[in-house]
């Protein structure tokens, strides 16, 4: 258990502190600020990990900050839920998963949260397949996990504060070797 925290903690000293895709804060922040706005919010733990490691994939796969621009699609929530899952359980992983698809729900039911997307926002989400159409948007709904998916995505839009004080790494140490110890327990 420790040593899966001690390497997320060592991912993020590494090359978190790189910018977060066109945002006005590094990944740590980011990722930081995600998981000091579900825990403002009483969101239970496993949603405040979901939170704080939801864009972890972008410190795993190695592209370069400015891939977006470059016309790729990075697919970011795939490769986090992916590596993540080895560690953690699906109420961890499946918001994580399915944040992207939140965004592209959002952006087709609620006019002003597309209105509202940062630049780097939206042109991720054409990357990602623009808007969900009315049949997706309803499959959507019908997922397990839709609604901590949303949840999330909504404290993601709200962590990108230049210089927001925030606990830092370790803070949630404690929290990420519980869930994990969780789930190696339920594994076996």
């Amino acid at each position: 258990m420790s040593s899966v925290v001690d390497e997320i903690i060592k991912m993020f000293e590494c090359r978190g502190n790189a910018a977060y895709y066109g945002e006005p804060v590094s990944q740590t922040e980011h990722a930081l600020q995600a998981a000091f706005q579900a825990e403002k919010d009483g969101a239970p733990d496993s949603l405040v990990l979901a939170a704080l490691l939801h864009d972890i994939g972008h410190l795993l796969h190695g592209l370069a900050e400015n891939v977006a621009e470059q016309g790729i699609d990075a697919r970011h929530e795939e490769v986090s839920a992916a590596w993540l899952s080895e560690y953690f359980g699906p109420d961890i992983t499946e918001p994580v998963k399915l944040h992207v698809a939140a965004k592209r729900y959002l952006c087709a039911v609620d006019l002003d949260y597309l209105n509202e997307l940062s630049p780097a926002s939206f042109q991720s989400l054409e990357l990602q397949g623009g808007p969900f159409s009315d049949k997706e948007a309803e499959a959507f709904v019908r997922l397990p996990s839709f609604r901590a998916a949303i949840l999330l995505r909504r404290w993601d839009d709200r962590a990108k504060v230049p210089g927001l004080k925030v606990p830092p790494l370790e803070y949630y140490r404690a929290r990420l070797e519980a869930a994990a110890k969780q789930q190696q327990t339920s594994a076996l």
